[in-house]
């Protein structure tokens, strides 16, 4: 059974940084993409960044060129670099395994992990 275990979280000030971790298990870990998703209260959770299998990567608009994610294969874990943090950068932050094939999808979470950016 997969899980997906996350851990950094944490309140911080604006423009400070931040590191996520997710340790997954139970599944084949470089067979699937990896990302961070987030959502803030009241709101649909979005996307921030995803590293594929194959290793590019994607982000949300609102995050280039701050966030960076990473993933080593050795350690089957996924980082989520945050730099330059803003208060609107500020919600649970999510873990995502998700691994897609001619016969469908598959989903995986983790538990989520606060962030918080206020002064």
């Amino acid at each position: 059974q997969a899980q997906l275990v996350e851990s950094g979280g944490g309140l911080v000030q604006p423009g400070g940084s931040l590191r996520l971790s997710c340790s997954v298990s139970g599944i084949v870990f470089s067979a699937y993409d990896m990302g961070y998703y987030r959502q803030a209260p009241g709101e649909q959770r979005d996307l921030v960044a995803v590293q594929t299998l194959a290793g590019s990567t994607k982000y949300a608009d609102s995050v280039k060129g701050r966030f960076t994610i990473s993933k080593d294969n050795a350690k089957n874990t996924v980082y989520l670099q945050m730099n330059s943090l803003k208060p609107e950068d500020t919600a649970v932050y999510y873990c995502n395994a998700r691994r897609t094939t001619y016969d469908g999808t598959w989903d995986y979470w983790g538990q989520g992990t606060q962030v918080t950016v206020s002064s």
